[in-house]
């Protein structure tokens, strides 16, 4: 599924829209109606220092215009740019700051919705998708948080052992269907009609300001333990204030 598909699917006048080197930003009007800003990356292009901060200043800028639009992330992204340049001029000082540009504005009342269509890795994958408050995707996303040869670099561990964990432990493993198993998207729409459906169910309910997406974990089998760890901990700070 393209990024055209998903424009034209979804909204009904798109001329404040920009594709710029890997960079989509503007606004648009959904076709059940409604304004959208718009931020995202497509051509799996790299997430570096430049795009970072043109994305967040993009989502700034929407929150200082004051209005309550929900915010769309459309994600088709490569991992973090991995150069010298980006290296040393502080990439994940950028890419942090754009997550919690993300995260800010979710807390202060905007719906913040990304949808995956494409790959995405590593702290790319971090910083734009799941640091939105609802995460969809659909048929073709190929997330990754990071590759099990990767991982098994990063571990010591064999490729073989992580391949078999990757069998019965969705955290170990890449692909969307995973990433549902461990509530991080909520859920995989067939096409894009659907998906245009479960954004307006979504933005006709009201925004739940808990994240849920531990307990989703826990339903769906993928992160059993996730919630109950988050509770106590939360549970443990409060008691000691």
């Amino acid at each position: 599924m393209t990024l055209d598909d998903l424009l034209d699917g979804l909204f009904l006048q798109r001329p404040n829209i920009t594709r710029e080197g890997g960079v989509l930003t503007g606004q648009a009007t959904l076709k059940g109606g409604g304004a959208v800003e718009i931020v995202g990356v497509y051509d799996a292009t790299p997430l570096g220092v430049d795009e970072a901060i043109r994305l967040s200043r993009h989502v700034l800028d929407a929150l200082m215009r004051g209005s309550d639009d929900p915010i769309f992330v459309f994600v088709d992204s490569g991992s973090q740019r991995m150069s010298k340049r980006d290296e040393l001029l502080g990439v994940n000082e950028f890419l942090g700051h754009l997550a919690k540009c993300l995260i800010w504005a979710d807390m202060q009342g905007r719906r913040t919705l990304a949808v995956l269509y494409g790959s995405s890795l590593a702290g790319a994958i971090i910083v734009t998708a799941l640091a939105t408050g609802t995460l969809l995707a659909v048929p073709g996303a190929k997330p990754e948080v990071m590759d099990l040869p990767s991982m098994s670099k990063v571990t010591k561990l064999p490729l073989a052992v992580l391949e078999e964990k990757a069998k019965s432990t969705a955290v170990f493993a890449p692909g969307v269907d995973n990433m549902v198993k461990t509530g991080s998207v909520l859920e995989v729409c067939k096409d894009v009609p659907a998906l245009a459906e479960k954004i307006a169910i979504l933005l006709g309910t009201s925004r739940d300001p808990n994240d849920n997406r531990g307990l989703l974990g826990r339903e769906r089998g993928g992160r059993p333990k996730a919630a109950d760890i988050a509770r106590r901990i939360y549970d443990l700070a409060h008691s000691a204030s």
